[in-house]
């Protein structure tokens, strides 16, 4: 892909979808990136889809792949002592691709309470959870109790599964009738006050 201006027209672009939930038509884009000609538009996006950014399987209608909503891995930072900070461009990643194998058994779940806040798990994340009717002991898991969701830790021991939270002022779980594991907690999020 060209660098002169390709990347700064892509970026605009990517946050013109951020916002619309869909992508100006090729007017609209001439308008965003101030293009005067149809054609400089033509070949930016004749462009952007040779390099997997841009498709129209729609008729009439650009749609991002899921390249374009790709985000660039920039290295890694300690969370211990500080390291020399150099932006060493690595791979891309989609946030779906990577927390995403099964986009029809997956849903977000948020979560309401302090219970699992000693897992890194607050009130208000947002977590990423894999419908599965049996998951593994000692995973964080989705849970029915009794009729009542919750997040917690499956555990097992002689007298059968239990639900263990991640802070020690809740005690365990052991549900009265029913325990349906609604699936596994397979990533999370949340977002930060700007």
């Amino acid at each position: 892909m060209r660098i002169n201006r390709d990347n700064e027209h892509l970026n605009t672009l990517k946050d013109y979808y951020a916002e619309h939930k869909v992508l100006p038509s090729y007017a609209g884009i001439a308008e965003l990136l101030g293009m005067k000609s149809r054609a400089s538009v033509q070949q930016l996006v004749s462009r952007l889809k040779e390099n997997g950014y841009l498709d129209n399987k729609v008729p009439r209608r650009l749609v991002p792949t899921s390249k374009f909503l790709e985000r660039p891995l920039v290295g890694s930072a300690p969370a211990g002592f500080p390291s020399p900070a150099e932006e060493a461009l690595g791979d891309a990643i989609s946030i779906d691709d990577y927390l995403v194998e099964h986009p029809s058994a997956t849903v977000l779940v948020q979560v309401d309470g302090d219970s699992m806040i000693g897992a890194g798990i607050n009130s208000g994340d947002i977590m990423i959870v894999r419908r599965e009717s049996r998951p593994r002991v000692d995973r964080i898991i989705v849970a029915i109790v009794d009729g009542d969701f919750t997040i917690k830790y499956l555990r097992k021991d002689k007298q059968g599964y239990f639900l263990e939270p991640a802070n020690p002022a809740y005690p365990i779980i052991r549900p009265d009738n029913d325990l349906q594991m609604y699936g596994v907690v397979v990533g999370q999020f949340r977002k930060y006050d700007e």
